[in-house]
């Protein structure tokens, strides 16, 4: 069967090209549907107040690095979006106490520009951002050494893909893009082989950490929040952390405020995870495959599907 073009992007597979019944079934899941979708493997949480949410996410950080020792070091992946959680996670460390030594952590991305990964001067700097809004906020002597602070790039892609064989993660942490994805796994181009069908759930597994093109949506998205609209600062290319690496991740934790994707999309990707529906149109889905996944709503971000003209 002939797959449809992509209503937002012809040259470029994503969601609008599913099936009319699961889009249709996806829309139709009110609140309670989707605190009904977990499954062995996939939990469902919903956080009636966003202090609670964040401070949640903010406890995963400490969890993981809690669990590190000398002979077992362990850290957490963790996103920019959100990062609401970021300023919470270093109070928590200085309040507690709690020494970071053999800690790690993993950057799930960063913005590229002519094959190059962009410096902690950029304003828009994944690693920059977590600096400011964490790391500079946790008394020095309980942090982490810098060399235990890892993000993807043009020089270190082996080095970084690697350290996930010789160091535990406990978890991997983010958000759901409007592109339906987790840090920058984005959906394909529409050309060559993937001309009439996107990549296979297994094919799209195996990739590892690697420079990407984004797609439009993502950076239509990006420059909505974080650049007010003007789409001219926001790179076209970013390095990002892979299925292959997120598959060695202990545990895969998606938390949505509703401010990086729509009730729409937070509901579509929960009922393709829950039902075991994998097309890496929606790259989201194939978590259906990884045997520890949650995601974590703010509850009145859910609303309902519903047409309301402002």
């Amino acid at each position: 069967m002939n797959r449809k073009q992509s209503m937002l992007a012809s040259d470029w597979w994503d969601y609008t090209t599913l099936d009319d019944e699961i889009l249709r079934d996806a829309a139709q899941l009110s609140i309670k549907d989707i605190e009904q979708l977990e499954r062995p493997g996939f939990k469902v949480m919903l956080h009636d107040t966003l202090e609670d949410l964040y401070l949640a996410a903010a406890l995963q950080y400490i969890t993981a690095w809690k669990s590190a020792t000398p002979s077992r070091p362990a850290g957490i992946c963790g996103p920019i979006g959100p990062t609401e959680q970021l300023p919470l996670v270093a109070r928590l460390v200085n309040e507690l106490e709690l020494s970071l030594k053999n800690a790690f952590f993993w950057g799930m991305d960063e913005w590229c520009i002519e094959d190059i990964a962009v410096n902690e001067s950029h304003p828009l700097s994944f690693a920059r951002t977590n600096l400011e809004l964490m790391f500079s906020k946790i008394n020095p002597r309980l942090l982490m050494p810098r060399e235990h602070i890892l993000y993807p790039g043009d020089k270190n892609l082996e080095r970084y893909s690697n350290s996930f064989d010789e160091v535990r993660c406990k978890v991997m942490l983010g958000g759901q893009g409007d592109a339906k994805h987790w840090a920058f796994n984005d959906p394909f181009k529409r050309e060559g082989i993937y001309k009439d069908a996107p990549p296979s759930p297994d094919e799209y597994r195996l990739l590892p950490a690697r420079k990407v093109e984004l797609h439009p949506i993502t950076i239509m998205q990006n420059a909505r929040t974080s650049s007010n609209g003007y789409i001219q600062n926001v790179p076209m290319h970013a390095f990002t952390v892979g299925p292959k690496e997120t598959w060695k991740a202990e545990k895969v934790s998606i938390w949505q405020a509703g401010n990086h994707d729509n009730p729409f999309g937070m509901r579509l990707t929960a009922f393709m995870i829950s039902k075991k529906i994998e097309d890496t149109s929606v790259p989201m889905s194939i978590l259906a495959g990884h045997p520890n996944v949650e995601f974590h709503y703010y509850r009145p971000a859910l609303k309902e599907i519903t047409v309301e003209m402002h």
